[in-house]
């Protein structure tokens, strides 16, 4: 489903490049790390293409990389939201250094929780008016408690179109246990399956998202019926008071996913999808956003966590389609699994 919060108002692109990129990997290196745990990096070319004028590099340096012109950044905007704040603006221009990128921010993420967290953090660049030029989204993974880690979003304008950006502020921010991130690729997980959301379609009130599971592991994986779903707030709590239905054929009918349950077997390389659907009418009532879904494939599956970002309006409803062989994937990864 898109997200009007990260479609750019002009054809702007955003370049990312984490200062910690990896799995905290900048605030394990004694060099960037004080005794806080925090982590100290000098402002950064973000453009992993260009650096040094030379080509790109398996791995980002914290070593000073091009020039930028830092720009004044109101304390407001730097305020933390959800354990996120904007900490530099930087505008990088023709002499900075650091080709293709116009400007960059600074980010912190600070996990005040127990546990190591994911975090999903999106930026917005402003304009002097306060209007969004871009939203940039930039994934922090495996950011242990009571740790901070900085991080880099940039973006650039090829047409030269854009206003020019006085400001920068933190637009979302959503975080998930490590033990239950999802992802559509890379290292297969110990469970040897992968479970996770696409961006879904959205028209005339009418939500669908595909709730998408692969076989990246090296034996058989079966599956029947229905995901189990328990639907998160914010906070990742749980949210009470939605009936969850066996079918999307009770919230359209032009959705499919009405069929009766097959079991699925799948190989490894192969996929199955669920549909998800719902609609964000409003009426009496208070009306219910849940960003997150704890997703089972099964019963006995370790719980992965997605966000369909959920506006469920006042309906109350949200409708669950089985699984079904999805005949279209090959998984690229497939018998990767660990051991």
């Amino acid at each position: 489903m898109p997200r009007a919060s990260r479609t750019a108002p002009v054809a702007v692109v955003g370049l990312l490049l984490l200062a910690a990129c990896g799995t905290q990997s900048a605030s394990r290196d004694d060099a960037a790390a004080g005794d806080d745990g925090r982590v100290r990096a000098e402002a950064l070319c973000p453009s992993e293409f260009t650096r040094y004028g030379g080509g790109p590099t398996a791995e980002p340096s914290l070593s000073p990389s091009g020039t930028p012109t830092p720009l004044p950044l109101p304390s407001t905007d730097g305020s933390a939201d959800g354990g996120v704040r904007v900490t530099a603006l930087y505008g990088w221009g023709k002499e900075s250094g650091c080709a293709g990128v116009d400007y960059s921010a600074e980010f912190e993420v600070a996990n005040k929780g127990t546990e190591a967290l994911t975090y999903t953090v999106t930026v917005g660049f402003l304009s002097a008016a306060g209007g969004a030029v871009d939203n940039v989204e930039r994934t922090v993974e495996a950011v242990g408690p009571g740790r901070t880690v900085k991080g880099t979003v940039a973006m650039a304008d090829p047409t030269g179109q854009a206003p020019e950006v006085t400001g920068a502020k933190v637009i979302e921010v959503r975080s998930v246990p490590v033990a239950e991130t999802s992802s559509a690729s890379g290292p297969c997980p110990a469970s040897g399956v992968r479970v996770y959301a696409d961006q879904g379609d959205a028209a005339m009130g009418l939500r669908a998202v595909g709730l998408h599971l692969v076989n990246c592991g090296t034996r058989p994986y079966r599956v029947e019926g229905y995901p189990e779903l328990e639907l998160l707030d914010e906070d990742r709590d749980t949210v009470d008071g939605v009936r969850i239905l066996h079918g999307t054929d009770q919230i359209s009918t032009g959705l499919g996913g009405g069929d009766s349950p097959r079991p699925v077997v799948l190989r490894p390389g192969e996929g199955a999808v669920a549909s998800l659907a719902w609609r964000n009418t409003t009426g009496f009532g208070e009306a219910v956003n849940a960003p997150y879904a704890r997703v089972r494939a099964k019963p006995e599956a370790d719980p992965v966590t997605v966000t369909p970002e959920f506006d469920l309006g006042t309906t109350g409803k949200l409708g669950v389609g089985p699984w079904e062989r999805d005949e279209t994937y090959r998984d690229p990864a497939a018998g990767t699994a660990r051991p």
